[in-house]
């Protein structure tokens, strides 16, 4: 099993980015590809999970040891695949979900897309009480340049992550309005905005 790559960043989609290493261009699921932006040409470390089925090699990347965890302490819940997973940790706001899950609070947990009340109860049952010792040590962050447009190819760039993550298009069409009246921001800004508005519907 892999623990991490090291390589440069060829590459960002709205649900993947590419890290090229030894020739050899790794296609990376992430919930918020977009926080390597500032990142392009430059060589990183980026902390994988591989899952296997018959019909696809999947790789999910994350930008410290500590995500990578919690993504795994969450698809150890039934009910919560890998796509729900990295929905999950697309919102930066890991501390809210940790805080969440102790404190039982179903509304907030079914909020993320794939996640209705049995399965936001299953993870209350399965991980309260076992996710304290990551409170504090997720951050979500990497540094980025902020660039700027006349046109704004980086809000939709964010609405067709905030797709694939497996929010609907009514969901966000609704968040699109809102995100308008923003100054003009990076995809990245775009996108956790977003989120973060999709966590107040």
């Amino acid at each position: 099993m892999y623990e991490y790559i090291i390589g440069k960043v060829a590459a960002i989609h709205p649900a993947y980015i590419v890290i090229e290493t030894n020739g050899i261009g790794y296609q990376i699921a992430s919930g918020n590809p977009y926080r390597y932006s500032g990142k392009m040409d430059q060589e990183i470390k980026i902390f994988i999970h591989q899952v296997i089925r018959e019909d696809a090699h999947t790789f999910y990347g994350f930008n410290s040891l500590e995500e990578k965890q919690l993504f795994l302490r969450l698809i150890s819940v039934s009910g919560i695949g890998p796509k729900s997973g990295l929905a999950i940790m697309a919102n930066d706001d890991h501390e809210g979900l940790i805080a969440a899950i102790e404190s039982g609070d179903i509304t907030y947990l079914t909020k993320f897309p794939g996640v209705g009340k049995k399965t936001a109860q299953q993870l209350i049952l399965d991980l309260k009480g076992k996710l304290g010792e990551l409170a504090g040590e997720l951050t979500g962050e990497v540094p980025m340049e902020l660039f700027t447009t006349s046109e704004n190819p980086a809000l939709e760039e964010a609405i067709a992550a905030l797709q694939a993550l497996g929010y609907s298009e009514r969901e966000t069409k609704k968040v699109h309005k809102q995100l308008l009246q923003e100054p003009i921001q990076s995809t990245d800004e775009y996108l956790r905005a977003g989120l973060k508005l999709m966590m107040k519907k």
